[in-house]
């Protein structure tokens, strides 16, 4: 399911965008980060693809969602606070030393900022990890306005996020388009009243991309915004 070009992209002002698995892989630090903490509290290292199957949905949850694999509800619960500690630790240590751009990413904003949309990073990871995470990696500048999982009320698959850039930019929910790389981002914008796409190439909680109701998928941003430049032509 390719997005093609249609009457409601001609639409679309403002592009609210995902984070992790979408502008930036980030498994090689989440892998490392999990690692280290789960030495500290002695327990085996795991493959990077079992970390990246509880990704997307927030700190908490993939350090909980980690530690379940092996841990008793209550011993879980007994742990988490230092686990959670020593991961936010191991995590800002090497925040983006071992992630990468995605092709066609800086591109594709480039290429949306020069059509004058306005641009939004909506992410769950906590606000503390993606500002620095997107500067680090130049893309910072792209956007008005980041949001992280900790920063409103209420996160992804939420749809409050995308109704907050709605109004930061003065924008109706069929003006605001979503692009992710998983479910979450999908429920979020389509509770929002938001057009959403995916990238194929993230991270999905470790299903096919093609499992997701989204409008279509795009191989890479720069792709979508070819296409939202030809639909604002027509």
């Amino acid at each position: 399911m390719s997005l093609k070009a249609s009457p409601e992209l001609a639409a679309i002002r403002g592009v609210a965008i995902d984070l992790d698995g979408t502008m930036i892989d980030t498994a090689p630090d989440f892998h490392i980060a999990i690692n280290r903490m789960r030495a500290e509290i002695d327990l085996a290292p795991i493959s990077k693809h079992l970390v990246i199957r509880y990704v997307g949905k927030g700190t908490d949850n993939l350090v909980r969602s980690i530690l379940a694999l092996e841990l008793p509800a209550d011993k879980l619960e007994t742990i988490f606070p230092q686990a959670l500690s020593r991961y936010h630790h191991h995590y800002h240590a090497i925040n983006g030393d071992h992630s990468q751009v995605y092709p066609g990413v800086e591109s594709g904003l480039a290429a949306m900022r020069g059509q004058g949309l306005r641009l939004a990073c909506v992410t769950n990871k906590p606000i503390a990890f993606a500002r620095p995470l997107l500067e680090k990696t130049g893309l910072l500048s792209f956007f008005e306005v980041v949001y992280g999982g900790d920063s409103l009320p209420l996160k992804k698959p939420d749809p409050y996020p995308m109704q907050q850039v709605c109004r930061d930019f003065s924008l109706a929910p069929n003006e605001l388009l979503a692009i992710g790389d998983s479910s979450n981002d999908a429920l979020a914008a389509r509770a929002a009243g938001c057009k959403v796409v995916v990238v194929p190439y993230g991270y999905n909680h470790g299903l096919p991309v093609q499992t997701i109701d989204a409008d279509g998928i795009v191989e890479t941003l720069y792709q979508a915004a070819g296409l939202l430049a030809r639909q604002a032509l027509q």
